[in-house]
Parts: structure tokens; sequence; C-alpha cells
């Protein structure tokens, strides 16, 4: 097996292709996106790929949560494990970064933002863009940037929606707007409730546990004049999670409890001034906080509490200028204050900051009406870390009415997080082993030795110190063809090469045989692939959209130890043997193919669709123990999740949907504990005024 494949996808590119329509450098002839460039653009007008989800589709899926309607995007895989996190392009969810409103969400646990803490009633559209975005974003956008867009002050609107489904869960949305002369207000709040499941029949224990989630979002806009706007921003969102283990002692069968509550709030602050139709300037303020107390029970019985707060206040200004009807400049400047608390961290005060300065700048040049050039870079200054420097350019042609393409090679850096700086923990119930992070792990090793609890340490403790941000290189080449009126196609071939990736590794022995675990800048890796997406309009009412990703990947250090004939796996008799190259899958969580299909039908007022996710099998255990993933170890199977869903509008004020949800009921207890299997629904949406 080859695992250079980019070149032949490239090579692919000459003889597929995708839609495009007509462009100019700004405009609203079609759909306006904001997160690819950090003004606003016309689709069509891109350089780089970006995909849109909106409100209408979100709506027909019967979406609750932003878990629910990303897992049904082409090239989007969504993780388990300390919650839902986001692969992109075949790179971990720390590597994406996810905004709403433009703005930044914290609060991640292992590197993972759980995308159930988002509620999909208020969202207006979701952007996606796809491929390192450090230059206008910064850290963690390394894969690209997720921006959740939410309702906006419109016109007087008052909505009401209940939706009620399998395992007793309820989710109830009231949003609406108000606009009076210069004045305008958007308010939203959602509750949702679920009782979980168990993926283990008549088991107490709950692979999803009984949910609480509240959400409340306000919008105030003052317009003080045509060229003078002021806008605040309010999000909070609680959420409570109740822990369920059941423990068997000497044959007798006991529960016990344990909770987990979250808060999570973001305020914004926003001023725009249009100094003339060519010049405008943002300044904006913005501040949010995440906070968890975990009190949770645990199969031993032990105990386990832990808190975590995590603050991020940033000032930031943004011009835009429109030096000619061929050139703009985009240019901004800011700095981020961030602070964390954990019962995790070791310091006297368990708090941590960090102080982030920046500066970025963007130019678009079209000198012809086929042709658009961008060209942009971000510098960081970070106090934990040596700063950052992060260019990208992107090219649009467009050969024809029909034949569009595009280009993009950009750098992204994600930073050293406060967990892999600064952790000091000890899992009890395991085994008593540590993760320490790296500022702090030659300091606590050196006490524990000077009170003979070190046995000995390992060559990767001499190495370590301070760690250097993660970089990623990032290519993009793709083409958008109208094959007809009714026939549009999308292709994208992609590859990332990263650098300084950052991996615990085992550094000391405690007395007793407990491990000692820090971080370190070890790995070097790569991830490519080709993206497709296909829509064809058969006729007036009936629309398929279909998704393919191809992914390949790999750590290059594993390969150079295969190739030197240094890794070893096992016969089918148990016998070590030297182990080809042709067995090396790559990196582990990650399905070579992934596809989806969206069939919609839509005729007087009502819709049904039918939506089928496909993923291949995936490894998921290194069986045979040589430290990387071949095709003799464990892997979960392929599967296909079916979802269905049919709506009607009664009398332009109510509307009823039902669904089900993983049709077929396709269950996996070891590797998709998320998955419950088949799920029914019913919902109601009642229109007051609009």
């Amino acid at each position: 097996m080859r695992y250079s494949y980019f070149p032949v996808i490239l090579l692919c590119l000459t003889t597929t292709i995708q839609a495009q329509t007509a462009d100019t450098l700004s405009g609203t002839a079609d759909e306006i996106v904001v997160t690819a460039t950090r003004t606003e653009r016309k689709l069509s007008n891109v350089a780089v790929p970006v995909s849109i989800i909106s409100q209408k589709k979100i709506l027909q899926s019967g979406s609750l949560r932003l878990n629910d309607i990303l897992q049904e995007q082409p090239g989007i895989f969504l993780t388990n494990g300390f919650g839902t996190g986001v692969q992109l392009q075949g790179l971990n969810p720390d590597y994406t970064l996810i905004l709403i409103d433009g703005e930044p969400l914290v609060g991640r646990t292992a590197g993972i933002l759980d995308i159930n803490r988002i509620t999909v009633g208020n969202i207006k559209k979701i952007e996606i863009v796809k491929g390192p975005s450090s230059s206008l974003y910064g850290s963690e956008a390394l894969a690209g940037v997720i921006n959740i867009i939410t309702n906006k002050p419109n016109n007087n609107t008052l909505n009401l929606s209940a939706r009620y489904g399998s395992f007793n869960t309820t989710d109830i949305n009231v949003g609406g707007s108000f606009n009076k002369k210069k004045f305008s207000y958007q308010g939203f709040a959602n509750a949702y409730f679920t009782d979980g499941f168990s993926i283990r029949p008549s088991s107490v224990e709950r692979a999803i546990a009984p949910i609480q989630r509240n959400t409340t979002q306000h919008n105030f806009g003052y317009k003080f004049s045509p060229k003078t706007s002021l806008s605040v921003n309010f999000r909070y969102n609680d959420e409570k999670i109740k822990n369920i283990i059941a423990v068997t002692n000497n044959g007798v069968v006991t529960t016990s409890e344990g909770n987990e509550h979250n808060k999570d709030m973001n305020a914004t602050l926003q001023l725009a001034y249009k100094f003339s139709n060519t010049l405008k300037n943002t300044f904006r303020l913005y501040a949010t906080k995440f906070e968890s107390l975990q009190q949770l029970a645990t199969s031993n019985g032990t105990p386990y509490t832990d808190y975590f707060k995590q603050q991020f206040g940033r000032i930031e200004n943004q011009t835009d200028y429109v030096i000619t009807k061929q050139l703009e400049l985009n240019a901004g400047i800011g700095y981020a204050i961030e602070t964390a608390n954990s019962t995790r961290y070791d310091n006297s005060n368990n708090q941590k900051d960090n102080r982030i300065g920046f500066a970025f700048v963007q130019s678009e040049w079209k000198p012809t009406s086929s042709f658009t050039l961008i060209a942009g870079a971000r510098y960081d200054n970070n106090d934990l870390y040596a700063a950052s420097f992060s260019p990208k350019i992107a090219l649009r042609l467009k050969a024809s009415d029909k034949l569009v393409f595009k280009a993009s090679i950009g750098k992204g850096f994600k930073a050293p997080d406060f967990r892999q700086l600064y952790l000091n923990f000890t899992n009890a119930a395991a085994g008593g082993y540590s993760v320490l992070g790296t500022v702090e792990a030659q300091k606590i090793i050196t006490q524990l030795d000077q009170i003979g609890q070190i046995t000995s340490v390992e060559n990767d403790y001499y190495r370590l110190g301070e760690l250097q941000p993660e970089y990623s290189t990032g290519i993009n080449i793709g083409a958008n063809y109208t094959i007809n009126e009714q026939l549009d196609l999308n292709v994208n071939a992609f590859k990332n090469i990263i650098n300084n990736l950052i991996d615990s590794r085992l550094v000391a022995y405690k007395t007793g045989g407990a491990q000692i675990f820090s971080y370190l800048n070890v790995k070097n890796a790569y991830t490519e692939g080709i993206e497709t997406a296909l829509t064809y309009k058969a006729t007036k009412t009936l629309t398929l959209m279909g998704g393919y990703q191809l992914l390949l990947s790999a750590d290059k250090d594993d390969l150079n130890n295969i190739n030197n004939q240094k890794v070893y796996t096992r016969d089918a008799n148990g016998y070590s043997r030297l182990m080809r190259k042709n067995e090396y899958i790559g990196l582990p969580n990650r399905s070579k193919h992934m596809a989806n299909l969206n069939i919609q039908y839509e005729k007087n007022k009502a819709f049904i669709n039918l939506r089928l996710n496909y993923r291949s099998k995936w490894a998921v255990n290194d069986k045979d123990g040589n430290g990387l993933y071949n095709s003799n170890d464990e892997f979960a199977n392929g599967y296909v999740q079916v979802n269905t869903a049919a709506g009607k509008n009664l009398n332009n004020k109510m509307d009823i949907q039902v669904g089900c949800n993983n049709l077929f009921n396709y269950e996996d207890v070891n590797n998709l504990p998320n998955l419950p299997g088949r799920i029914f629904y019913t919902k109601l949406t009642y229109s007051f005024f609009q």
C-alpha cells in the first residue's frame, strides 16, 4: 500500500469539477459567508473550501444538538470520549476551532470541546471552513473552523416549538425578535431533558446519562446613525448530567450516583462605524467563561471530584478598506487574556494565566472578473510559548461560466494548552499512574526522587523542556462545475502535514510500578485525501445530495521504523515476525471511507427525506502491542446509519414533524456507546406572528 496518494489525487482533479454562480468582489447575489475571510463575501467568490448548512436543512433534519447535524455532513467525523468532538480532514478535535457568531468557545476536556453543549434551535446557518485558518483565527484553527451563526433581530416575530421522543427526550424552544425605530432585540430560550439510555439490556448503568440543559441567548442592537451601529450579545448555557454506576460486590448489584454541572457564558459587544463606502471599522469586546464541577461515582466505590474553570477575554479592532474596485485590505489587532483554575493543576491557588497579543492582515486582489488572489498572515505573541507566524495564500480561477478552480496553501498552529503545560493528575482508581504537564514534570519528579518514590526514569525524561506549538502546512486544491441546470459537482483534494505533534510519553516509574507520563513534541504526521459533494435536482420536487471522503493518514516515524525493519507483529499462530508496509493503516480512530446521501422530496408545504451516513471500519485497539496500528489489530465494524423525517405546514402558522433516527436500529456497544438504537420523535412549531 502506498502512502503518498496526493499526486494521484491532484491528477484526478483534472477530470472532476463543481458549481458556481455569478461573482463580484462583494455582493448579495448569492449566499453570503463571513468565516472564510472575516468579511462578507459571496460563497461563489470564496477561494478556500467552505460549506454552509442552512437553517432549513437543520430544521428538516430534526436535529436537536450541534452533533446531530454535523454527523450528516461530508468529510466530518464525530469522536466519542470526553464528549463529542469534531474531526476535520482526519485531524483530531483539538485542531478544530468552534465559534459562535465569530467568537471562540472554551472549556475543552482532553482537547475536546463537547458540541452537545450547543442547541440548534436558534441557528441561522453553520459555516464550515476546512484547512488551516490560523492566518485569521490563531491557535486551534489548524484543521479548520466551524462558525455557528445564530438568529439576529429581524421583523417582529414570536415562535414556539416542542419536541418529544424516545427516552423521554423533550426539547422546547421559544424565540422572537422585536424592532422599534433604532432599537432591535432577538431573544431565544431552549430547555432540553432526557432520561438517557442504556445500551446494555436490563442494566441501570447509562451510556448516555440523564441530562438537563437550559440555554438562553439575547441580542440587542442600536443604530445611532446610518454609519454607526452597536450590538450586544449574551449567551448562557447550564448543563446538569447524572452519573449512574452499577457495582457488583459478592454477587450483589448496587448503584451509586454522581453529578456533573457545567456552566457556559459568553458576552460580546461590537461597535461598527462606516467612514465611507470604502472604509469601515469594527471594534469588539468579548468575554467567555466555562465552569465545570464533577462529583462522579466510580466502579470501585471511590468518588471522583474535579473542578475546572476557564475564562477568556479579548479586545480587538478590525479595519476593512476597499482601495480600488480590484483591491481590498483587511487588518486587525488585538489582545487576549486567558485564565484557568483546576484541581488538576499544581499551583498554590490552582490558577494559570496566559496573555496573547496578535495582529493580522489580509488582502484580496481581483485584477479580472475571472481571477481572485487572497493573501494573508497573522502574528501571535504568546506569554507561554514561542511566537507564531501563520501565512496563507489562496486563488480562484473562473475558467468558464460552469467551471471554477480553487487552490490554497496555509500554515496553521495549535498552542500547547493548560493541560499539557500544568496538569498534575494521579488516577488512584486505575493503578495510580500520573500525568504531569511539561512545566511541572521535572520539578515534581525530582521532589519524588528526593523522598525515595522514584525507581527509574526513561530517556524521554531528559527531553522534557519548553513545548513548542504544533504546526501544520495545509494544501487544498479543488474544482467546482455546473454540469447542467440539475447537476452540480464539487471536488477538493487536501493534504495536511503536521510537525511538532504533542504526544504523551512515559518518563518515569514510581515505587510500586506506577507510571508517570508527560508531554513532548515528538511526532510528525500527515493526513491526505479527497472530498466530493454532488447535488442532483431530479425534478422541481425531488433533490439528491451526496458526499464522499477518502482519507489516508500516517505517522512518519512509524513509516521510518517499518522501512528500517524495526517493527514486528504476530502471525495467525501468534509468532513474532517483521511487519510489512502494506499492513500499516495509519492513525487510529479514522475511517478510510466515509459517505452520505440525502434524498429530499418537497411539495405543497410538505417534505419527506431519507438520510444515509456510511463509515468504513476503523482501528480501535493495538492488539499486537507493537505501538502502531496495522491490519492485525482490532477494528470497529463499518456501518450505515439511516435517518428519516417528514413534515407539513398546516395553516401558515403551525408545522408538524415526525421522524426516526437510526431506522434500522444499528448498535455497537463497545465502539459506539453514544448510538442508542432506534429513536422516534414528534415536533410541533407554532408561529404567533412573523
